[in-house]
């Protein structure tokens, strides 16, 4: 969630930070980020005891950032009413009066947030394809309870499959087979697989015997 600061040039903005920063290091987590360079910028200087918060803060980021400009500074002045870097400093901070610290995004930023919601969009559109399929399952024999059968059989779930209508067919000798509809997701169900290590293994081949596929064909 965006956390904001208002005026940050003012005493009252300056409380707020400092209201913020009590028990912080930084702005975002326990590391130096970017959401501390922008607020860093928009304090015109180390506003010293009255805000010890915002000056522990403001002297640890000014530290690192040191460290990230190892040539030695000879100091710089500016003549004129104002100090130019002050009032850039100043200006900052009245044009972001209402900071927002996740609300600027650099072009790149922009750019990669677009090419990953085009590649989820591509995503969508390429789904894999389905198959329906009419499967033939056989019991051992005329004993076995057909119910519990089909209750084996769609006791079977996973990602991409889907059982669909069934009848029983009689195979003669008072046996009757159950034939079965069922949808498949290609890249997810091998119906190989779905016969070999689920249907006809235990505790599944207590009831059934044998399994073959009748049609196979894309949806």
């Amino acid at each position: 969630m965006a956390v904001t600061f208002s005026n940050l040039h003012t005493e009252s903005g300056l409380k707020s930070l400092n209201d913020f920063l009590s028990g912080k290091s930084y702005i975002s987590g326990n590391k130096l980020t970017k959401d501390d360079i922008k607020v860093y910028a928009a304090v015109l200087k180390n506003p010293g005891d009255s805000f010890p918060n915002v000056s522990k803060w403001y002297n640890s980021v000014s530290s690192q950032l040191a460290t990230s400009f190892p040539g030695k500074a000879v100091g710089v002045g500016f003549g004129g009413n104002a100090a130019p870097a002050e009032s850039a400093k100043a200006k900052a901070a009245d044009d972001d009066d209402d900071l927002d610290l996740f609300g600027d995004e650099t072009e790149e930023e922009k750019k990669a947030a677009e090419e990953r919601e085009s590649s989820k969009k591509s995503a969508k559109k390429k789904e894999s394809g389905k198959s329906s399929v009419l499967l033939d399952v056989k019991p051992w024999d005329d004993e076995t309870d057909m119910k519990k059968l089909e209750e084996a059989v769609r006791s079977v779930e996973m990602p991409g499959l889907l059982w669909g209508a069934s009848k029983l067919v009689a195979v003669g000798y008072g046996i009757k087979k159950l034939q079965i509809m069922l949808t498949i997701v290609d890249d997810l169900v091998s119906v190989d697989t779905l016969i070999e290590e689920h249907l006809t293994v235990e505790p599944r081949n207590e009831y059934i015997q044998s399994c073959d596929i009748v049609a196979f064909n894309k949806i």
